[in-house]
């Protein structure tokens, strides 16, 4: 009778979360229109250059979402399946809220929580890689969630899919490189690291703690299947960068992405580089009287830099990266500064839309209003999770230090859910420093595949502290 009553709340809250999904779509179909970006042109040249053997391919950006144009064809149609996959992230969000709390209704909020949020709705029609990314990262969480809630979905073929999908992931968004390693370590410890070495157990109504017989442990031949397609396409992607253009890294804009920092004192740049010095000062100076920013002074400086140099566009690359580095070591502070107020702005929730891409011009005002209100929900959501992962982590940690377990409220009963909750709050937490610490550009992006998983994370410790209350009152 139980799991009747669950297959039929599950099945009324997954019909109501696709209609829902299927019919803002229909309407953004209807009335928008995809919005291309200053850097859509540049991936569409990239696209036509895969199309063509890689003959051209000048690596300024990782092949994902290249291939992925060149693979789908016209900007409507990549709009299209973009907003298809919008539709298929918003089933996963349901099925991960579900299987994590054995709730089909929360599943159903953390689903229609993701495709009602107008930041994630609207970038769908926007001609940039977010989307694609987002859909990749959580069908990875959910290909992870099955894995460790279920011993008997475990196979050779899952651990290669789940290589292959997190290293497509970092070839459409290299800021997730470390993402295959990461999940390797919950893949192979299991829950081993993530719960007191003890599991309650009730005797005669009573709570006691009992030992477990055994830990499970990752056969290497689930490593090994996992590996492989991360050595192969991050590897095989590496190599074709260093054999083309002589860099051990995953484009060759790394010099170009670090003096978004170090712009901002350049002026201590020694005066064997005076000629670059000056010249990006310049550039930085006026690029603030218009702005009121240096950030993306140096796509306007490049040609010149590259003439007062003689630098090609590689190798003032390789020598911005040489400079750079120089600066941040020895203005430490002046880089921490800079990342940290990158790092603050990653929590910013923007919205990226365009209200000339609806048809009807009153609909535009609109979602203006409705943005403006969804906004400050969702940042305040960001806060929340930074405050609640922190206080989390710490109780954690000073638990592990008195080999005592967590405070209940804190502790879920079961291991897997337990280790999945950290490798959300891990993998939200790497992206959020190493994003900073690579770039200060437009953080607030980089958070868009990541923002429904700050929504299920802050939801589902608000829920266990919920049924903690409940069950001691």
């Amino acid at each position: 009778m139980i799991s009747k009553k669950l297959s039929s709340s599950a099945t009324i809250w997954l019909v109501i979360v696709l209609a829902v999904a299927f019919l803002e779509r229909l309407f953004i179909i209807i009335f928008y229109q995809p919005v291309p970006s200053n850097d859509t042109p540049s991936y569409r040249h990239l696209a036509e250059s895969v199309l063509q053997g890689f003959a051209n391919y000048d690596g300024t950006r990782t092949p994902g979402y290249p291939v992925f144009l060149a693979l789908v064809g016209s900007d409507q149609r990549v709009w299209q399946i973009q907003l298809l996959l919008g539709f298929a992230t918003t089933f996963l969000l349901f099925y991960i809220g579900w299987k994590l709390t054995d709730k089909p209704w929360f599943g159903g909020l953390i689903a229609l929580a993701h495709t009602l949020n107008l930041g994630q709705l609207f970038f769908e029609s926007n001609l940039l890689t977010e989307t694609l990314t987002t859909f990749l990262l959580v069908l990875t969480m959910a290909g992870m969630l099955a894995w460790l809630l279920s011993p008997k979905f475990r196979s050779l073929w899952l651990a290669f899919s789940l290589g292959l999908i997190s290293s497509a992931t970092l070839l459409v968004r290299p800021l997730f490189i470390y993402l295959p390693f990461f999940l390797l370590i919950f893949l192979w410890l299991e829950p081993r690291l993530f719960t007191n070495p003890a599991k309650l157990v009730k005797e005669e109504g009573d709570i006691i703690e009992k030992k477990p017989t055994h830990f499970h442990h990752l056969p290497w031949r689930f490593v090994i299947a996992f590996l492989v397609p991360v050595a192969l396409l991050l590897g095989g992607w590496l190599t074709f960068v260093h054999n083309r253009f002589g860099y051990w890294t995953l484009t060759t804009m790394t010099g170009y992405h670090l003096i978004q920092h170090t712009g901002n004192f350049f002026e201590y740049v020694p005066d064997e580089y005076a000629a670059l010095r000056d010249t990006y000062i310049k550039y930085r100076d006026a690029h603030i009287a218009q702005f009121g920013t240096q950030t993306n002074t140096i796509w306007a400086a490049i040609p010149e830099m590259s003439r007062v140099s003689g630098y090609g566009f590689y190798n003032l690359s390789r020598e911005l990266t040489r400079i750079s580095i120089q600066l941040i070591l020895k203005h430490p502070f002046l880089f921490i500064k800079s990342a940290i107020s990158g790092w603050w702005l990653f929590w910013r929730a923007p919205v990226y839309w365009s209200a000339d891409a609806f048809h009807i011009a009153s609909l535009g005002v609109g979602f203006k209003y409705a943005i403006q209100f969804q906004r400050p929900v969702v940042f305040f959501i960001n806060l929340v999770f930074i405050f609640t992962s922190f206080s989390f982590a710490l109780i954690e940690f000073l638990s592990a230090i008195r080999h005592k377990p967590p405070p209940a409220p804190i502790r879920f009963t079961h291991p897997a859910p337990h280790a999945f909750m950290w490798m959300l709050l891990g993998n939200i937490w790497i992206t959020s420093i190493l994003q900073t610490l690579l770039d200060h550009g437009d953080n607030p992006r980089f958070l868009v595949p990541l923002q429904s998983l700050v929504v299920l994370w802050v939801a589902a410790f608000i829920l266990q502290l919920v049924i903690h209350k409940h069950a001691i009152s």
